[in-house]
């Protein structure tokens, strides 16, 4: 059986706070099984998914498959904070690595001059 998005994304962010989709039923208040009904593509009320939104610190747009990007304070910050917060860690330490390289560079150019 093919899995909806909102599934999978509500399973990954339940995986990465340790959480089964069990115990995160239990926390909402929400009978068992509940969010396993999702799992063939139906979605969610408009409460549910703000509640699921508001309980992972998401954005519901991502929950939906709307937005690629799941922080829900994305006014409060830029694209580029965005696009950092979505690598993985070896990502980030290659950015961090070409940072390091092209400030040396603009650091010995300004000295140069």
């Amino acid at each position: 059986m093919n899995e909806g998005l909102f599934y999978k994304r509500v399973r990954t962010l339940g995986d990465k706070l340790g959480k089964s989709l069990n115990q995160i039923e239990k926390e909402l208040g929400y009978s068992r099984n509940a969010l396993s009904n999702y799992k063939t593509k139906t979605m969610p009320s408009a409460i549910r998914l703000l509640e699921l939104a508001d309980y992972f610190d998401v954005n519901p747009k991502y929950l939906l498959g709307m937005n690629e990007i799941c922080s829900k304070n994305t006014a409060e910050k830029n694209f580029t904070e965005l696009l950092f917060e979505n690598l993985d860690k070896k990502q980030k330490l290659e950015i961090c690595r070409i940072s390091q390289i092209w400030m040396l560079q603009e650091l010995m150019n300004n000295q140069a001059q």
